[in-house]
Parts: C-alpha cells; structure tokens; sequence
C-alpha cells in the first residue's frame, strides 16, 4: 500500500531491534535447554528437529536484515552451516552482533522502500523483518513442545532480557 504521509510510527528502528534481540536471547537459551543428541534427532509427528528451525532462522536473520538495509539478498546455504549445538550458538552470537550493526545503521527509509527478498517475496521492508521475527516466534514454540516432551522445562517465552 502506497504511504500517504500520514501514517503513524509506532516503534522507532532501536525498540524494533530491541524487540527482535528479546526473542533472539529467548531462542538462545531454548537452544542451550536442548541436550545436543536431541537438538539435532528429536522432533514430534512430522515436524523437524529444532536443530533445522534454528538453522532456518540464522539462514534468514543476517541475510535478511542485510538485504533490507541495502538491497542486496545474499542468502546463507544450509550446508554451510553448523551441525553442532556449540556452533549454532556461536553463529548465533554474531548474528546478533551483526542484526544490532546492520539495522542500527540503517537509513529509516529502507524500512518502507518495498524490494524482493531473495528475488522472491516482494515487500516493505519492515514486513520482511516482522515476518523474520514471526517465523522465529511461531518455531520456537515448537520447540516449546519439544523441550516439554523430554520433560525439559522450557525457558519463560515472556523473560526477554
């Protein structure tokens, strides 16, 4: 939908990073909660191992936010990623360190300069990062039945900090 001018703002760019960065440090510790055997083998029904949703969300985190901010979709390959919970993790920290560097310095017009993530899903760009941080919320709750499942206390989805 075209802008008129009078739309009202209702996160400036830093609170949507702290936002998205409040999900990122819930999901980490869901990552530590899961033994590593069962990070990467369990699943419920016909759902994947949290292990490839986490690799799903650190294939679209950095690129993502990269391509937003400067229109140039480099997509990360899933093989070149970690198959081990520590490095999933440590990924995961630089993908942090980079989400707050990339966005922070991201010029305002880029949230509603509409492109083609990826060459495939056109959108604002604010739509492409709300949907990063949907797709991570809606997985992670997977994961929440996985960790209940193996009698693992999950992490409070509500604890951000």
């Amino acid at each position: 939908m075209p802008q008129t001018g009078n739309e009202a703002s209702v996160l400036t760019p830093q609170a949507l990073l702290e936002h998205w960065q409040g999900h990122r440090r819930v999901t980490r510790r869901m990552i530590e909660a899961f033994p590593e055997d069962k990070l990467f083998s369990f699943s419920v029904g016909s759902m994947r191992p949290f292990s490839k949703m986490v690799q799903e969300f650190l294939m679209m985190a950095e690129p993502l936010a990269r391509g937003v901010a400067t229109g140039e979709w480099v997509a990360i390959e899933e093989r070149d990623l970690p198959n081990t919970k520590a490095g999933l993790l440590a990924l995961w920290d630089k993908t942090t360190t980079a989400l707050n560097s990339i966005l922070g310095a991201m010029p305002i017009d880029r949230y509603s300069r509409v492109d083609k993530a990826f060459g495939k899903w056109e959108g604002r760009g604010i739509d492409q990062i709300l949907y990063a941080i949907d797709n991570e919320i809606h997985h992670r709750g997977q994961g929440y039945v996985y960790l209940r499942a193996l009698g693992i206390e999950p992490p409070a989805f509500y604890d951000r900090s």
